[in-house]
């Protein structure tokens, strides 16, 4: 592969999802604020709707900061070229994936949104490279959860996922 493949980070999805945040946020607070004002016949006490709005606090405030630093960001969202794939399309992100280390692409699905899963057979080499302790969790979980570390959505790339797919899957498959 001679050519490099460059796909942009999508401003409008990262928006999109910094409003959704944002609104998760802003009811979290309602909920820890006024719980009583929640209630309905479902979830009853209060006390579990002011947790619930503390955890929405503090998981989608984390997610905000995350989302408003990729807002800025003004780097390529993804890179293929003979190297490997450069990612830098989210918070677990760890940059260049050589070619060597991938043995296989697979696809998971959590709460409707698909993510592309690249199995490699040096997961430590990318968990190490984590850029912050939080991203170092997730990609641990990641591995635990779905036996790799890595992991790239489209939310936040101009490229829809099934694109995103076949794209990665044939760039695999041409190095095997």
């Amino acid at each position: 592969m001679k050519e490099k493949i460059e796909i942009q980070l999508s401003k409008t999805k990262i928006l999109s999802l910094l409003t959704g945040a944002i609104a998760f946020v802003t009811f979290g607070i309602l909920f820890i604020l006024n719980p009583e004002e929640f209630q309905s016949p479902i979830l009853r006490n209060p006390t579990a709707i002011r947790m619930a709005g503390i955890a929405s606090v503090v998981f989608f405030g984390l997610c905000l900061i995350f989302i408003a630093r990729k807002l800025f960001d003004n780097n390529i969202g993804l890179t293929i070229d003979q190297y490997g794939i450069t990612d830098n399309s989210n918070t677990t992100s760890v940059g260049l994936i050589e070619w060597a280390d991938i043995t296989a692409v697979g696809t998971v699905t959590v709460a409707s949104t698909k993510i592309l899963i690249i199995k490699t057979n040096n997961p430590d080499k990318y968990i190490e490279r984590a850029k912050n302790g939080i991203s170092r969790r997730a990609m641990k979980a990641n591995y635990k959860f779905y036996g790799s570390p890595i992991s790239i959505t489209s939310s936040s790339l101009k490229i829809k996922y099934n694109n995103l797919e076949r794209l990665i899957s044939e760039e695999v498959e041409k190095r095997k």
